[in-house]
This record gives C-alpha cells, sequence and structure tokens, in this order.
C-alpha cells in the first residue's frame, strides 16, 4: 500500500507552489510586484522549509529561509504601498 506523510506532503506543496510562481512571472502572467507572486514563493519557501528541516536537508532549508525572509520583505514594502494597484 501506497502512503505519504504529512512532511512529503508539505514538500509537494511547497514544491509546486514555487514552480506555479515561476512559471508565471516567466509568462509574463505575474509580474515581480504581484502579491500573488511573493505569496507563493512564501507559501512554498515555508513548505519546503518543513520538508528540509524534518529530513535533515539544511542546505536547502536555508536557502529556503532566505526566500522566506526575501517574499516576505517584498510584501512588506508592497503593504507600504496598498493605494496603488499590485496586481
Amino acid at each position: 500500500m501506497f502512503s505519504v506523510s504529512l512532511i512529503d506532503i508539505f514538500g509537494w506543496l511547497g514544491s509546486v507552489s514555487v514552480l506555479v510562481a515561476y512559471a508565471l512571472i516567466s509568462t509574463e502572467r505575474l509580474n515581480s510586484k504581484s502579491m500573488t507572486y511573493h505569496l507563493l514563493n512564501l507559501f512554498g519557501a515555508a513548505c519546503l522549509i518543513v520538508n528540509g528541516v524534518h529530513y535533515g536537508a539544511y542546505p536547502s532549508a536555508f536557502v529556503n529561509i532566505v526566500w522566506v525572509l526575501i517574499a516576505s520583505a517584498a510584501m512588506v514594502r508592497m503593504s507600504q504601498h496598498m493605494g496603488e494597484r499590485i496586481d
């Protein structure tokens, strides 16, 4: 019987989220000032941190911690300009 752990689900959700963000920006369906783009990256990286720490993949977890910090900083900056159209 095939079983998937919750940690593996986090890993897959994170991977898909980051890839979707990259695909959307690469195909110009989103731009770098899109809150959706940054939320996808934040969610994906957070999920990948959980997965990476669980499996002891610390270099991967480190990269994703930085990814979360970058996405968070961008979202804070964008929220300071809420009067402007973001997406």
